[in-house]
């Protein structure tokens, strides 16, 4: 989950609902340069957090504050495959973007186990089977991953609040073609990509649960206090000019 520290205590976002956020942003961008397998790239990124399920499960740090998703990661690679096998249910298109999304989030474990290696190329190799199966090229894969990648990262910087103040900019990616692209607020307090990569102006929005309670005694009460908080809904208007 992602953890905000708001005045009146912490403002947690489930990582779906970031990920749906990345998906409502990808849906947005401009038809004539979309990548490969446009709608279901989408369902990807809609997806590509199902593994996160922040009722179950510790979700506490040691001081008894909710736990930012920067802040701990597993090491097993059972809960990633099974993750992985799930997404087969949407076809090998998702799954090959889920696994390449999972092989880039875990290239630091690469030469850390044996059992992570073997995963890991695991991956790699069925990767590589999924694209042939596809008639999909590398390059048109590798793209559409990159952007699979820009949606999320776009998102995580409205839900961690990464906004520069003062018009600004903050990269996102140059991933897409190589393609430098930049977020900034305007003087109206609107959004803007630079370059414009999208059809139209438009709004997104994202839930998180407003914790009053700054520290919990365990899991239960987390869950408890995650279940019967009020909800804060967060909007934001994208537009190519002022």
């Amino acid at each position: 989950m992602i953890v905000n520290l708001a005045q009146e205590g912490w403002e947690v976002i489930y990582h779906r609902a970031h990920a749906l956020l990345a998906a409502q942003i990808a849906g947005h961008w401009r038809k004539s340069d979309a990548p490969e397998r446009f709608y279901e790239t989408i369902a990807a990124i809609s997806h590509h957090d199902d593994l996160e399920k922040e009722w179950e499960g510790n979700e506490l740090t040691e001081a008894g504050a909710p736990l930012d998703f920067t802040l701990g990661r597993g090491d097993s690679t059972e809960p990633l495959r099974r993750h992985i096998s799930n997404a087969r249910y949407r076809g090998r298109w998702v799954t090959l973007l889920t696994s390449k999304h999972i092989t880039y989030l875990s290239q630091d474990k690469w030469g850390s186990s044996k059992e992570w290696d073997a995963f890991l190329n695991e991956q790699v190799q069925n990767q590589e089977k999924w694209s042939k199966e596809l008639g999909i090229e590398k390059d048109e894969v590798e793209r559409a991953y990159q952007f699979m990648l820009w949606c999320d990262r776009l998102s995580l910087i409205l839900a961690q609040k990464q906004i520069p103040d003062d018009q600004r900019s903050l990269e996102i990616t140059s991933g897409i073609d190589d393609q430098r692209y930049d977020i900034r607020q305007l003087s109206n307090g609107h959004l803007t990509v630079e370059p414009w990569p999208f059809e139209e102006e438009f709004t997104v929005n994202v839930e998180a649960c407003c914790l009053s309670e700054l520290k919990f005694e365990n899991n239960q009460a987390l869950v408890k206090a995650l279940q019967l908080a009020p909800i804060k809904v967060s909007t934001w208007t994208f537009s190519e000019k002022e």
